[in-house]
């Protein structure tokens, strides 16, 4: 009897250790693609371009059609992402930040890098950073233990600040690699820089949170020599094909590896590029603007056997989510005095419910956090909107910083110049203003709220 105990305990202790291996914290891979459109890949209605790596991501992961980055234009939307909070919230809200800028994503701001790596997870940033450039704002001293990249755009307004320096740089810790880079190698130059420090971290079986913001498809584009005309739509479209090989490469790498399904990999763009080019695709506006244009943008999430596969989700959903939401699937707790205007969506990632979860924290580990935000409503607007759809609404802002319209369920209301209010299930295209006095009167004392919360910050 006490052989057998002995055989059955140990044939209990490859059970044990599976199972403690089960809970390993997964991996987190963030593709930030600059000024990408809402219809600029094959899963979103393009047909100038082929994507079938992208797509793929789309088939087997989530596709969300409704999802928006934080701000129409660079620098505040990158802000939004990293911090999860609006970037008004951080004061990033204006413009973008050049080379010359003297402010950034603040110190005392946690940011998502910040929070993983406190989790003992390897960090990096590849790519192009724009979230300040003097020493408290640099990717290192902003949570991530690795850094190769560009600071900056390539535009006129930036490489002018190099130019008796030989040109822009191309960094690595600190360190300059070249100066003057190549636009169009830019996305090699990422990746293959990406998949050795994945390579590296998976020998020392450590969990890894990478962002790998790319300079494309920013103006100046460029491309390899073997992507020019690859496409049906020019450099621009060229340099899409070219993102779609290298994305494909990274997943690739990761199955070689032998990591690929304990890796979580979210793609999006950082903000809106131009309109829809045929009936099918109603949207107007692009980059700068708010209309939807602007700042409704492709956004996927893949991660097999984490999440939902093969599921195209209408739930709107927003930059600053990411935050709560992926610390969720890593186990983190967001720590109390953490302010975020981002909501877990862990539980709808993983099919638990359908649309946006409830606030409580039975829900999921971080769903509660957007509780912590100020809110406060006065007899005027008691019985006009609850706070749950206060929380849920999106606040659109300019790209000068001025909030410019709100997005509750269906409905938008844009300020200016006068009130206008769309049903966007209907009219996407922002057309026919709609006169419902009731859903007008909600949404504007939301924005009214929305504007108290910012100014007690």
């Amino acid at each position: 009897m006490k052989l057998f105990f002995k055989i059955f305990i140990f044939l209990l202790i490859p059970l044990s250790v599976f199972a403690s291996e089960s809970k390993k914290k997964p991996n987190v891979i963030f593709i930030f693609v600059d000024d990408q459109g809402y219809y600029d890949l094959g899963c979103y209605g393009a047909t100038e371009v082929k994507t079938p790596r992208i797509d793929a991501l789309a088939e087997k992961g989530i596709r969300f059609t409704d999802y928006y980055a934080a701000a129409p234009i660079c620098s505040p939307s990158r802000a939004g992402l990293l911090t999860g909070c609006y970037p008004r919230r951080t004061g990033n809200e204006i413009w973008v930040h050049r080379p010359d800028s003297k402010e950034g994503i603040p110190p005392s701001r946690t940011t998502m890098a910040e929070l993983f790596q406190n989790e003992g997870y390897a960090t990096a940033c590849i790519g192009k950073w724009h979230l300040g450039f003097s020493e408290p704002f640099l990717p290192q001293n902003q949570g991530f233990d690795h850094y190769f990249g560009i600071l900056h755009n390539l535009d006129s307004y930036e490489v002018i600040h190099y130019e008796e320096q030989g040109g822009v740089p191309l960094l690595r810790n600190g360190e300059i690699v070249l100066r003057d880079p190549d636009p169009g190698n830019l996305t090699k130059q990422y990746t293959e820089e990406a998949i050795t420090w994945i390579e590296k971290q998976s020998t020392e079986e450590k969990p890894f949170f990478l962002y790998l913001p790319h300079t494309m498809l920013h103006i100046p584009l460029g491309v390899g020599k073997e992507f020019e005309g690859s496409s049906d739509w020019g450099l621009y479209g060229d340099a899409i094909q070219e993102m779609d090989f290298y994305v494909g490469k990274l997943i690739d790498a990761l199955d070689r590896l032998g990591i690929g399904d304990e890796t979580i990999v979210i793609y999006v763009s950082d903000n809106g590029r131009g309109p829809g080019r045929n009936e099918n695709q109603p949207i107007r506006g692009g980059k700068i603007t708010c209309y939807e244009g602007g700042l409704r943008v492709p956004g996927i999430a893949y991660a097999p056997g984490l999440i939902q596969q093969g599921v195209t989700s209408n739930t709107v959903v927003h930059a600053m989510d990411w935050y709560p939401t992926l610390a969720s699937l890593a186990g983190i707790s967001i720590p109390d005095e953490v302010i975020l205007d981002g909501r877990d969506l862990s539980a709808l990632l993983q099919g638990k419910t359908n649309d946006i979860p409830a606030f409580q924290k039975t829900i999921s580990m971080n769903a509660d956090v957007p509780l912590r935000r100020n809110f406060h409503s006065d007899i005027e607007w008691k019985n006009t909107f609850t706070r749950e759809e206060y929380l849920n609404a999106f606040f659109y802002h300019g790209s000068q910083g001025a909030l410019a319209a709100v997005r509750s369920g269906k409905w938008k209301l844009s300020l200016h110049p006068d009130l206008k209010l769309y049903d966007l299930e209907k009219d996407p295209g922002e057309n026919n203003p709609i006169n419902k006095k009731e859903i007008k009167r909600k949404l504007r004392g939301m924005v009214i709220q929305f504007q108290r919360e910012m100014n007690r910050i």
